[in-house]
């Protein structure tokens, strides 16, 4: 309902990375088209596309083209709604006053890129979004004034990343910020006056991952990485950091422990907290006494989300997502709204925006197979009135409802997963198809992060096209305890992998997939995992698609971006440390790179030139290897995007390219690339005659 903690920052995360995994979903479109299908048979079986002929296809465009709108809020003062929605194909934020949603006016003139987070300034004077040049995630921040329309760049600087540190509840007229234009790898913190744009130096950074402050802007913890691969946490005071650390953890606890936030009074600082225990639990400390109280925890999941007062602070309802997310409200107020709204809405919903005087609440609600609907809702009137629909185009669309299930690993771990069964194949609803299917594994980046139950784009554009579609998350994933965790360490290409073959098992033991027709399809280190998979057990996957994968573990650790510097112990520690004979040993043993020429199936990679992550050569490389090896290979490189493709028209490109790669290979169908190249900025590299119908479509664009 509101993101993870970090009470103080109401706008924190303000340049969080592009999205892991899949690009994100947009959307767009027309309603339900025909298409072209294959018809090869499978010995004795329909094909996909045959099985799922009956079905209404849904177009691409419809899927990952622009939303409607997205991104809904309400000002803190409640005056103004705001959103994001496409002018002339670029996404940009729009206003209108609260009482008159139809006088709608656009704020922000972008013309490539479209602009992937806006906030509230604190005093609802101006909005503030972020934005990128080509995918290089060097965010600068930005300011759009609601009066004049006066647009301004807030931190002027060349290759630089901004960060917010901290936003407060009672000092409306200024946050503090991060850069890192004195030192690529470290953000030095700077009070920033959203009246004049003055950024005044406020902590130069002596080697800090991050700061922590309180509602008055006053810096009050420094963590640093510590030898162990975890945390120390300073305290500060009067400006100076403590010379030893009140607080630290090891590796073990690093990803699941850490300070959180300050109630606005100061009284009561918040700690996400596993150590002593295996998931993460929330805790209060009485800041006088320092005495500690567990206000929230769960034997099967960490606490992921809070909902905090927006006037004081203190947290009214928290979340711990296991097979689903499932909210808890402390305080009564919030626990009878929750309820008010729980009964009349179908599927999840959350809280995506507040007003000051917590009045207004602004509402998602995704009912899994059916567009999502943002709401406006009156706490004091009980009122509920529609702000929009994302995607109307999907509005009777054959979405299919997602089957969340554990699946069990060879050692007694339980990996929770997702299952998304193609269209009319599970008459009954009970998460298995009347007879096996083709199967896509979908595997999430990270690789610390988790797949989650809801509406996902990418489930439902597979399923649509004839694929069960299993997202599993594995060892290593984030969410579900320090233990399953750590259970990833040093096994990137080993156990982590060992987990996604025996999701593949349990698929064609329970009679969801046909044992030769599984493909394997990422993006980040879902991507290196598609390599893995085809390299290292080359007879499990029929097929595979790698956005955006490492191919060389040693070689991406040396090309990480500056500013993950502060980190690098942790990656040491958990994917192998290139600074030991033993660790570079075990760093290319478990790159796909050096046994490309093991890789027997067809192999469809999307790469961004301008990543920052992984580099360009990474993808570059084990091309060169493939095509030394004679090994099929399809590569499409976008000389405009970086970590991910978020220009919808190359995302549809390269989603265009890989249904019919996978058509190619799994029986399914797909719309006809038709000229949706052209529009993109989609480069092809070499392999496309491995796709059908992309040959006949770089033919004519030549």
């Amino acid at each position: 309902m509101t993101r993870r903690l970090r009470f103080t920052a109401t706008i924190a995360g303000l340049a969080v990375c592009a999205a892991l995994g899949m690009p994100a979903a947009a959307q767009q479109g027309n309603s339900m088209t025909a298409t072209t299908e294959r018809t090869s048979e499978a010995a004795g079986d329909r094909t996909a596309a045959e099985a799922v002929r009956n079905v209404p296809l849904i177009p691409r465009e419809a899927l990952y083209g622009n939303p409607s709108r997205a991104s809904g809020q309400i000002s803190p003062d409640g005056r103004w709604m705001s959103w994001r929605a496409a002018h002339e194909g670029v996404m940009n934020v729009w206003i209108a006053p609260a009482d008159d949603p139809a006088a709608a006016r656009r704020m922000t003139s972008a013309t490539d890129r479209p602009i992937p987070q806006y906030f509230w300034a604190p005093d609802s004077q101006s909005l503030l979004y972020v934005q990128d040049k080509g995918g290089d995630e060097n965010f600068l921040l930005y300011q759009v004034n609601l009066a004049s329309g006066e647009e301004r760049t807030l931190t002027p600087f060349e290759n630089t990343r901004v960060q917010v540190v901290g936003t407060s509840n009672t000092i409306k007229d200024a946050v503090l910020v991060g850069v890192n234009n004195r030192d690529a790898r470290l953000h030095d913190v700077h009070r920033l006056d959203l009246g004049t744009g003055e950024l005044e130096l406020v902590m130069l950074n002596e080697g800090y991952v991050g700061f922590l402050a309180d509602d008055s802007l006053t810096l009050r913890w420094a963590l640093r990485q510590n030898q162990a691969g975890g945390m120390d946490m300073f305290e500060i005071t009067a400006g100076q950091v403590a010379a030893e650390p009140r607080e630290s953890t090891t590796l073990e606890d690093a990803l699941t422990t850490s300070v959180a936030g300050y109630t606005t009074d100061g009284n009561t600082l918040y700690w996400v907290d596993s150590r002593g225990r295996n998931t993460a639990a929330l805790i209060a400390e009485d800041v006088a006494t320092g005495e500690k109280r567990v206000i929230a925890e769960n034997d099967k999941a960490d606490v992921g989300g809070v909902m905090a007062d927006p006037r004081t602070g203190e947290v009214e309802a928290y979340s711990v997502n296991h097979l689903t997310n499932q909210w808890t409200a402390i305080d009564p107020e919030v626990k009878a709204s929750l309820d008010w709204l729980d009964a009349r809405l179908e599927g999840d919903f959350g809280v995506q925006s507040r007003t000051d005087d917590d009045s207004k609440w602004v509402v998602w609600n995704d009912p899994l197979t059916a567009p999502s609907t943002v709401y406006l809702y009156d706490r004091p009137a009980n009122t509920l009135t529609e702000f929009y629909t994302t995607r109307p185009e999907l509005r009777g669309a054959p979405l299919q409802p997602m089957h969340p299930v554990e699946i069990p690993a060879r050692d007694g771990l339980k990996l929770v997963s997702y299952l998304t069964l193609p269209p009319a194949s599970d008459p009954g609803g009970a998460g298995v198809p009347d007879s096996p299917v083709p199967m896509v594994l979908l595997v999430h980046g990270g690789p610390w992060a988790r797949d989650n139950y809801s509406y996902n784009s990418a489930h439902q554009w597979l399923a649509n096209r004839g694929y069960a579609v299993l997202s599993v998350n594995f060892r290593g994933s984030t969410g579900l305890g320090k233990d399953f965790v750590n259970a990833g360490n040093l096994e990137w290409g080993a156990a982590m992998h060992d987990d996604l073959l025996d999701a593949v098992e349990w698929a064609v033991q329970r009679g969801v997939a046909q044992r030769d027709k599984v493909a394997i399809m990422g993006g980040s280190y879902g991507g290196y995992a598609t390599l893995v998979g085809l390299a290292f057990t080359p007879e499990t996957f029929a097929c595979g698609v790698d956005i955006v994968g490492p191919s060389n573990l040693e070689t991406l650790l040396e090309t990480i971006p500056p500013y993950w510097e502060p980190m690098v112990k942790q990656f040491h520690e958990r994917m192998g440390d290139p600074n030991t004979a033993e660790g570079k040993q075990l760093l290319m043993e478990r790159s796909p790179l050096y046994k490309a020429d093991a890789i027997t199936k067809p192999l469809l990679i999307g790469q961004g030139a301008n990543d920052p992550r992984v580099k360009q050569a990474e993808s570059d490389q084990i091309v060169t290897a493939m095509q030394a090896a004679g090994v099929p290979v399809t590569y499409v490189l976008f000389p405009d995007e970086g970590h991910g493709f978020a220009k919808p028209t190359n995302n549809i490109a390269f989603n265009a390219v890989t249904e019919n790669f996978l058509a190619t290979c799994l029986g399914g169908r797909a719309e006809p690339i038709g000229d949706v190249l052209e529009s993109s900025t989609a480069q092809i590299v070499t392999g496309e005659d491995y796709v059908q119908g992309l040959g006949e479509e770089v033919a004519l664009a030549e």
